[in-house]
């Protein structure tokens, strides 16, 4: 099975982009990413409706890392602060080495490469550091851009389930992809 350890937090870094440990502090600017329908249109996650609620995200992103179940990083600029972002491994299932990948970055970002800088470093992170065998991510049929990066980033569409999740009301359907190497 595997065995992970999140302590010390591993901080990684790309050209222009740092990926660090979320902290209290950065409960606005996830507060902008949860609460924005427009970039969560394709999460079948409840919209953060206050800052509070983005801090209780935080903190559970946190507990998850403590635990050593899961991780999230806070995508920020090389020089500034501010996140942009955010992505991580959202599910590990230890017995079979293989974690599911998750993201967002804000509307204004999009289309600059940035998801891709972050993606890659987590990816090899995953492959190189946790030894992970395979990293899988889940996105929306409809979702063509994060589709595309995963193409891009050398992911393999392995499965197209019909309305698998219900959110909200409503059925989803759930595209898989994954990926077996690092990204070079």
């Amino acid at each position: 099975m595997l065995d992970v350890n999140f302590e010390p937090f591993p901080t990684l870094s790309t050209d222009r982009l740092i990926l660090r440990q979320f902290k209290t502090a950065d409960s606005s600017d996830l507060f902008v990413l949860r609460s924005n329908p427009e970039i969560m249109r394709f999460i079948p996650r409840p919209l953060a409706r206050s800052v509070q609620d983005a801090s209780l995200l935080i903190q559970s992103f946190n507990e998850g890392i403590r635990a050593n179940e899961m991780i999230t990083w806070a995508i920020a600029l090389r020089n500034s602060a501010e996140v942009i972002g955010t992505i991580g491994f959202v599910r590990m299932n230890k017995a079979n080495y293989r974690a599911e990948v998750g993201y967002l970055l804000r509307a204004d970002y999009q289309g600059t490469g940035f998801m891709r800088e972050a993606l890659t470093a987590v990816v090899n992170y995953g492959f190189r550091t946790l030894k992970l065998h395979s990293i899988e991510a889940v996105v929306d049929p409809e979702n063509r851009a994060s589709a595309k990066l995963l193409e891009r980033c050398g992911f393999e569409k392995e499965g197209h389930f019909k309305e698998n999740k219900y959110f909200n009301g409503r059925f989803y359907d759930s595209v898989f992809y994954s990926r077996w190497t690092p990204i070079e």
